[in-house]
């Protein structure tokens, strides 16, 4: 949907500039001349899985992406800064402190007095989440909703939705509202995925990016009108808007987001299953390397095997969505920090013995958090897949509510969960915000329980 409304508006935009069309709306007139760029470009944006996160120490997302290249383009320094609210973002426009807002905001009555349009407008739908199913049992019209069970968000705007399209169909939508604390919109849609709940509510870019999750979700129809959104400027300055616009319009910001696009919200980011037989008494091809290198961290090397395992199936050719590669999937801003070079990343022994660096650095950074050396290992997993600074936000998080934060399972584990609840990750304890937790704790528990098939079948 984000890809098609790419397409369609980047034609207009092409349009409207080979006419010598100028963008309207608040604070016209004299300023609509495109003016100089500062050296420093304020912008504000908010944590979340399609703005703005961190991910292995690394700064993401579709829009952080997007303004960051305008950066580079215009050889202005882009100075972030993350609001924990869209009304906090507002305010942060009205009071002067960001210059742009690079986060969709809603283009409606609420916010024509505060911002005025710029970039790439999104179309989005509230859409119903539903398994794949055949032909004949796929929901394809709101009045087949009626009798169904349909889970949403206590309070929310899809609550909302819902409660408007039961009125003008007389009535029969089973809805059930959802009031737990760490149960958020993606935790619904993986719900759906594994058979928990019938049906769920999100908007159309939320449910792209879940899709990529969850191969077996059908998005495809939506219970709502249009909303259009984009990013946005202060009233005054629609000089910077025109000068958004017109990066925009050209065609290497166009290709860029179109590659965007397809990193954030169409590439499948769900782990391969494959059955490794170990009847044969190996792991994989190269457990000499694992064994050779597991001993600098005085580890078992089937430990560090099953990481392996869980990273990439021990395919020395695979590229993450996020770009990670190499039999340990290490990141290539990381690999250079750890002196590998980016044409050794893919490496199979380059891969591991970095991996174990990597490692014995983790576990020393934990080693004050977590002093018991067999419980921090699944502090270390976790930090290996996460990176560290979730593992130390979920930390804090378990110690302010009442979880030991020094045991994984059932504590540090579910805090992590919670970092992705706004509650949550905009918590005074929390410093990085966002996370998309269950990727993480899902790896912690594929490593450990290979590692235990290991144990079972291969020899130390």
């Amino acid at each position: 949907m984000r890809g098609l409304t790419f397409i369609i508006l980047s034609l207009l935009a092409t349009v409207a500039i080979c006419t010598g069309c100028k963008r309207g709306g608040n604070g016209g007139g004299d300023n609509d001349t495109i003016q100089p760029l500062p050296d420093t470009l304020r912008v504000g944006t908010l944590y979340s899985p399609t703005s703005y996160f961190i991910y292995r120490e690394e700064k993401m997302g579709y829009d952080y992406d997007l303004i960051s290249r305008f950066g580079k383009d215009k050889n202005i320094v882009i100075d972030l800064e993350v609001a924990p609210s869209l009304s906090s973002l507002i305010e942060m426009i009205d009071s002067g402190k960001i210059d742009v807002a690079a986060y969709e905001i809603p283009i409606t009555a609420e916010y024509r007095n505060h911002v005025i349009p710029c970039g790439t407008e999104n179309i989005t739908h509230q859409v119903l989440v539903q398994p794949k199913s055949g032909k004949d049992e796929r929901i394809t019209d709101v009045t087949q909703l009626v009798g169904r069970e349909i889970y949403v968000e206590k309070g929310s705007k899809y609550q909302h939705r819902l409660n408007n399209l039961n009125d003008e169909l007389g009535g029969g939508i089973l809805i059930h509202t959802v009031a737990e604390d760490t149960l958020i919109t993606e935790d619904l849609i993986e719900m759906v995925s594994n058979g928990k709940i019938p049906l769920t509510v999100v908007d159309s870019d939320i449910a792209q990016l879940n899709k990529t999750y969850y191969n077996s979700l059908d998005i495809g129809m939506e219970i709502s009108f249009p909303q259009r959104s984009s990013w946005g400027v202060a009233p005054g300055k629609q000089w910077l808007a025109d000068s958004i616009d017109s990066w925009f319009a050209d065609s290497e910001p166009r290709d860029m987001q179109s590659r965007l696009l397809k990193r954030y919200f169409e590439l499948s980011k769900e782990s391969p299953v494959y059955n490794i037989d170990l009847s044969r008494g190996k792991i994989s091809p190269y457990d000499n390397l694992f064994k050779k290198y597991a001993s600098e961290i005085d580890w078992d090397w089937r430990v560090l095997a099953s990481q392996g395992y869980a990273e990439s199936h021990f395919d020395s050719t695979v590229v993450s969505w996020a770009g990670a590669r190499g039999i340990m999937q290490i990141m290539p801003r990381t690999a250079s920090a750890y002196g590998l070079p980016a044409s050794q990343i893919t490496q199979p022994e380059a891969s591991i013995r970095t991996a174990v660096a990597i490692i014995k650095d983790l576990d020393g950074s934990l080693k004050k958090h977590v002093p018991d050396p067999t419980e921090r290992r699944k502090f270390v997993i976790a930090a290996y897949n996460s990176g560290i600074a979730h593992i130390y936000d979920a930390i804090a998080l378990a110690k302010k509510y009442g979880k030991n934060p020094q045991v994984w399972s059932g504590n540090v584990e579910e805090a992590l969960l919670m970092k992705a609840n706004p509650e949550y990750y905009n918590d005074p304890v929390c410093k990085f915000g966002y996370f998309r937790g269950r990727q993480t704790t899902q790896y912690v528990t594929k490593v450990l329980d290979f590692y235990e098939r290991c144990q079972k079948q291969i020899a130390l």
